[in-house]
């Protein structure tokens, strides 16, 4: 079955290790693709997912973050009571710092996904852990429900028809493994693993995606810092080096920051 149109979608807030420097390169060499299944590991605030311009029969998305899959499924499935509960949220550094605080085990999961956007639209850098207050002095409130609304109804509408699971990365992609199947994987960043939580991620877990994903039926695409640990543990693929930077900091720091990054393939892209 041919894949069809589909209209990009902006992220709602930043996310640690997000692809926008990127986006556009991985896009174009996934929607050039013919696959019948997409499917992402570590979807994180969806920086690749939502920016494809090519909609296969079906897709998954999963992350092993309880934050972010809770986020997406309400998002899916409790789209009006969602908004409702986010009317009620200021941005104060009062409040950021009372929602820092509180444990997520003690909420609803519609509490749990209003209190992880909120602390997203504001933390600096879209850390994870960690969290410090984001301000800038020459921009608006960044949590604000006006501007908003509109990329979470845009939103809304993209999750129609997908499929979002809160598994394992291992244990998702032996679940949807077949021939026909493209999985794009973004992982964390080859020594930064715990920037996303404890124990979600551990750095011999990429010797063992190299040996699982060097025997899938379909096809893959990864995304990674360049270091020569990770060009000898996925060695056995086909290695693009590209060059970006990130957006931690001052502008200044953006300049600074350029690095490279291998797009790391079982094709040639």
């Amino acid at each position: 079955m041919p894949s069809s149109a589909v209209q990009p979608v902006r992220p709602i807030a930043p996310y640690l290790g997000g692809k926008k420097n990127l986006a556009r390169r991985i896009c174009a060499i996934i929607d050039r693709d013919t696959h019948d299944t997409y499917a992402e590991p570590f979807v994180g605030m969806g920086g690749i997912f939502l920016r494809r311009t090519r909609r296969p029969k079906a897709e998954f998305i999963n992350d092993r973050g309880r934050e972010v899959y809770t986020l997406f499924r309400m998002l899916q499935e409790h789209y009006v009571a969602f908004l409702d509960l986010l009317r009620f949220q200021i941005t104060t550094q009062a409040n950021f710092e009372r929602l820092v605080a509180v444990d997520p085990e003690t909420l609803t999961d519609l509490q749990r996904a209003a209190r992880f956007l909120y602390l997203q639209r504001l933390v600096f850098g879209g850390k994870i852990s960690g969290r410090n207050f984001g301000v800038s002095a020459d921009r608006p409130a960044r949590f604000n429900l006006t501007t908003l609304e509109p990329d979470l109804e845009a939103l809304h509408s993209r999750l129609s028809g997908v499929t979002i699971l809160n598994q394992d990365y291992a244990a998702f992609i032996d679940r949807l493994d077949r021939p026909g199947t493209l999985f794009y994987l973004d992982p964390p960043y080859y020594g930064n693993e715990g920037d996303y939580g404890k124990g979600l991620f551990s750095r011999d877990w990429f010797e063992e995606m190299a040996v699982q994903l060097a025997r899938i039926k379909g096809r893959f695409l990864l995304s990674l810092n360049d270091h020569p640990d990770v060009r000898a543990i996925f060695g056995r693929f086909h290695l693009t080096e590209v060059r970006t930077t990130y957006s931690i900091g001052s502008k200044k720091t953006v300049e600074e920051a350029g690095r490279r990054e291998l797009i790391i393939g079982n094709w040639v892209v």
